[in-house]
């Protein structure tokens, strides 16, 4: 057969979607965050962790398979799912590693020129992990120029949101740095999506692939890793917010 580029296009009810997953995670990322900058020992250690897993798992990598889900081809296509889980695993313990470094201790330039950019690259390297666990009748053919600007713009965007969200810590400037953050991270997505040509090599474009995870399933996978992030970080939230409360009720 001859090798055949195949059309796609995006739902784009499924694509604002995206952008609220990431927006939404963002926002209770950088809430974590900061508040480990108020606490010490194992509660700061808790806190960014909680921070990562939100983060990592839910503004990247939860956004990045609602994308996928928003991709639309005629072609059949299945998930690995070690790469998959890898994906997961490497968007957590890179946004871990970023914002225990920013809420380490106060904002300066070399911390934010540091945090932003390796946040930036953490997000490129979940969604190219994510799209090399593809499988499918045929290839990628790769615009490199379009992937290096897919980069550069996760990493200006991601310094932007890290300095809006600790720069100040107003809950208005929390809210402008999810958003300028779910930016970057659908920004690097959609523009890493651009810069792929999907090229069928197989007759029947529609056979199973099997062993491999279906587009069908991502839903509600993307939906458990979520709801179950959102969960803990909600408890220990509110949990660190009862703990606040008690010394003083205790005083009057």
């Amino acid at each position: 057969m001859t090798p055949e580029t195949i059309a796609t296009s995006f739902n784009p009810w499924l694509v604002l979607l995206s952008y609220a997953i990431a927006a939404v995670g963002s926002f209770t990322a950088l809430t974590a965050a900061g508040a480990a900058q108020r606490v010490r020992g194992g509660a700061k250690r808790f806190n960014i962790g909680m921070a990562g897993l939100a983060l990592g798992g839910v503004a990247i990598w939860s956004m990045h398979f609602v994308g996928m889900v928003a991709w639309q081809l005629d072609l059949q296509i299945g998930y690995r799912w070690l790469e998959t889980v890898v994906s997961l695993v490497a968007a957590v313990v890179v946004s871990t590693l970023v914002l225990g470094y920013v809420a380490a201790g106060p904002l300066t330039a070399r911390r934010l020129l540091i945090a932003g950019p390796l946040a930036g690259i953490g997000v490129a390297v979940m969604h190219y992990l994510g799209m090399y666990a593809m499988r499918f009748g045929g290839r990628f053919e790769w615009n490199f120029e379009i992937v290096a600007i897919s980069v550069v713009i996760a990493m200006v965007a991601a310094t932007a949101a890290l300095w809006l969200a600790f720069s100040t810590r107003t809950r208005a400037h929390r809210i402008a740095a999810a958003f300028v953050m779910a930016a970057a991270v659908c920004s690097m997505h959609y523009t890493g999506m651009y810069a792929a040509s999907v090229v069928c090599t197989t007759r029947d474009a529609g056979a199973m692939l099997a062993g491999l995870m279906r587009p069908s399933e991502l839903p509600a996978i993307v939906a458990v890793v979520a709801l179950g992030i959102a969960m803990m970080i909600g408890l220990d939230l509110l949990l660190q917010r009862v703990n606040a409360a008690m010394p003083a009720a205790y005083t009057r």
